[in-house]
């Protein structure tokens, strides 16, 4: 066995144990150790990616002395490398670009403790990522739980604790259907292996027995994981919990949380189920309802929305509704184009919360859209990278939005099931014409001058690029990938229909 293949249970378990070690550090030394953690993990991330690209083939890590069945795996392929190198990339931007504002949002007393919150959901995020265990995944589905929690409320200011709780409330009751589906599976196959369970699908499937109990268990885990993802209309928890807690921690919950537990999906079912199986369901045609659903009423809540950041999280649930409606394509053009919107809208939401803290910073420190009004000349970068991120979210060629567009409609034209295509076009252009509402308003009222009389009285400050390095360097980041998403679109997805091909 080559070293590099120690890679991926080195990165979870450097990632977990980094948690413990902040509690001891002083917040200061704590922030440098997590930005070391993620440099590392990421480098050795693309290590494996270069590695498995190199062989042409996925690897198994068999973890301990316990062989299969009874023993734990990690498996590596292509997608799996991808995904890590990719959140770690994503996180690392958003805690750089939200310094400032976890200095002087959050005690003291308690950074430390936000950086033990980071590494754990790193690890977490990881672990869901390479696991080849059914039951190891909930297991940090659950540490992924708890984690996110702590970086919402962990800003206190009443706001962020009743979004917490409806977090947990709503988590727990994802996490439980998600455990009911994997008893079921365990009782109909033996076996918490991924690979096995599948080998007893497969043959379940084809002798035509417990059809019922299988359809049962696939649908549980579904909607499981669509409740945990604020999938419309599970989504009552997220605009609290992204518009009112700390910049980071709103920037990595819609970029990261949301995906983790996405990816998991995909992984049961091709890796669990049998993709074959799951189109033969109906699960998928619920999700398929349910994600255009989402699409038209996320969009429509983001434009009665007069606050910024709320506009943006709304804005997550129609994304969101996206993946899920290529889901319930049920063709693998579907699949690879929700996994794109995954890198795509990942690397753009990011972008915009860190714009809009900027933007917000020059208007008071106020979210309100009045106030906003001429702060793209206030904060330059800031301006011009909430508006890349706009016109990336509408779909404007050049970014990655619009690569992400192309591919759902491409998947929707080529779905055998005709029933399907009209929706998904007609769905597609009207969030396209909802998204251009209010993103496009917002770009315009950034950047109408105000009057000169009403800015003395505000005393809105300017801010330059140099006085805050950190953030300007992760805009100018997020304004680089969402460009490179946009413009060599080719590479990534092969990469992902190559994972897709190891998956089956």
């Amino acid at each position: 066995m080559a070293f590099v293949q120690n890679f991926p249970f080195m990165s979870i378990i450097l990632s977990l144990f980094s948690g413990p070690l902040c509690s001891i550090l002083s917040g200061r030394k704590a922030k440098w150790v997590n930005a070391a953690v993620i440099v590392i993990i990421g480098g050795m991330s693309a290590a494996v990616l270069g590695f498995v690209l190199g062989t042409g083939q996925e690897y198994v890590y068999t973890m301990g002395h316990f062989p299969a069945p009874w023993g734990n795996e990690i498996r590596v392929g292509v997608l799996e490398a991808v995904m890590a190198v990719f959140f770690c990339v994503i996180m690392l931007l958003c805690m750089l670009g939200g310094i400032r504002e976890r200095e002087e949002e959050i005690e003291d007393t308690k950074q430390n403790l936000y950086y033990i919150m980071v590494n754990l959901l790193l690890s977490s995020l990881l672990a869901l990522i390479y696991t080849n265990d059914l039951f190891t995944a909930y297991v940090f589905v659950e540490i992924n739980t708890i984690s996110a929690c702590g970086l919402i409320m962990i800003r206190q200011n009443g706001r962020t604790l009743v979004a917490a709780t409806r977090y947990m409330i709503m988590s727990l009751l994802g996490s439980g259907l998600l455990l009911l589906g994997i008893c079921f599976l365990y009782d109909l196959t033996g076996h918490l292996l991924m690979s096995n369970i599948r080998e007893q699908v497969a043959l379940i499937h084809a002798n035509g027995s417990y059809h019922i109990p299988l359809l049962v268990a696939v649908g549980l885990m579904s909607v499981g994981i669509a409740i945990k993802s604020a999938l419309y209309p599970f989504h009552s928890w997220l605009p609290d919990a992204y518009g009112y807690s700390t910049l980071s921690s709103a920037s990595i919950l819609s970029s990261l949380v949301s995906k983790g537990y996405i990816f998991l999906l995909v992984k049961i079912f091709y890796r669990v189920i049998g993709f074959d199986i799951v189109r033969d369901s109906k699960v998928i045609n619920v999700l398929f309802v349910f994600g255009i659903v989402g699409m038209i009423m996320g969009s429509v809540s983001a434009i009665k929305e007069s606050n910024i950041r709320r506009m943006i999280s709304y804005s997550s649930i129609a994304q969101i509704g996206y993946i899920y409606m290529g889901f319930g394509l049920g063709t693998t053009a579907g699949i690879v184009a929700s996994i794109y919107h995954i890198v795509s809208h990942a690397a753009t939401k990011a972008l915009l919360f860190v714009a809009a803290s900027g933007i917000t910073e020059v208007s008071g420190d106020s979210t309100d859209f009045f106030d906003l009004t001429g702060a793209g000349y206030r904060n330059k970068l800031s301006g011009i990278a909430f508006t890349v991120g706009s016109l990336s979210m509408v779909g404007i060629p050049v970014f990655s939005g619009f690569i992400s567009k192309l591919l759902f409609a491409q998947a929707g034209v080529g779905v055998e099931n005709t029933a399907k295509m009209l929706p998904t076009l007609i769905a597609l252009a009207i969030s396209t014409v909802l998204n251009a509402v209010y993103f496009m308003k917002t770009v315009i009222r950034l950047y109408t001058p105000e009057k000169k009389a009403v800015l003395e009285k505000k005393e809105f400050k300017q801010v330059k690029m140099t006085e805050e390095p950190a953030k300007s360097f992760a805009l100018i980041c997020f304004i680089v990938l969402n460009l490179f998403l946009g413009l060599s679109s080719e590479p990534i997805i092969r990469l992902i229909e190559n994972g897709l091909n190891m998956f089956a």
